[in-house]
């Protein structure tokens, strides 16, 4: 936990960006009866009914010093899908930055390992040279600021049937462009000090 907290206290530095990576789960759910939409003097029906769709992937990757983010919509959750993400902070989000300070927690795909079963050794290891990882503890996901920014993102965004995968894209993307133009940020307080005191029955007792 405070390696995690010590990362969050470092100055923004654009050559060493601290980049927060998480993701969750959306099920898609289609309408079976047409909605009534809202009219004057008329609130929206839905039919209480509804279809499955299927289930698609979301990653949020955000610099929470930056006020920026990236939400990357995919059909799976895989080790593979996990790779191509780093792949994509690295060479897309970053590819100009020293190192890439990476916060994220211990999912099981979260693993070098990932890499070495997607790409080539030589490529793997280039991209696992890009970052410096740390992980949130366990039971601790809540100190990955991207778990907040997921849900943000379900509040304003998700809470609400989406039907298809191209929907959703679309529906998130206009949520990050609007949150990235305001260049909204994290206000983090949470600190060791803090971290001692309120958390100290998890710290041993020495007499």
């Amino acid at each position: 936990m405070e390696d995690v907290l010590e990362v969050y206290k470092r100055p923004y530095d654009p050559t060493r960006p601290v980049v927060c990576l998480d993701e969750t789960s959306k099920q898609l759910i289609g309408e079976v009866a047409t909605p009534v939409l809202v009219a004057p003097g008329q609130v929206a029906h839905y039919d209480y009914e509804y279809v499955r769709n299927g289930v698609a992937n979301i990653f949020m990757i955000t610099e929470p010093l930056a006020g920026q983010r990236e939400v990357e919509v995919t059909d799976r959750r895989t080790k593979k899908d996990y790779a191509r993400c780093l792949r994509k902070i690295a060479e897309e989000m970053y590819p100009d930055a020293e190192i890439i300070v990476l916060v994220q927690d211990n999912l099981n795909t979260h693993s070098p390992a990932s890499l070495y079963e997607t790409f080539d050794p030589a490529e793997a290891r280039r991209l696992m040279e890009r970052f410096e990882v740390h992980y949130t503890p366990k039971h601790g996901s809540w100190l990955d600021m991207a778990e907040i920014e997921l849900g943000i993102l379900g509040r304003q965004c998700l809470a609400r049937r989406i039907d298809n995968v191209a929907a959703l894209r679309r529906e998130v993307t206009t949520w990050k462009a609007d949150r990235n133009t305001a260049s909204t940020k994290v206000n983090w307080q949470f600190t060791t000090a803090d971290a001692r005191i309120k958390l100290r029955r998890l710290c041993p007792s020495f007499e």
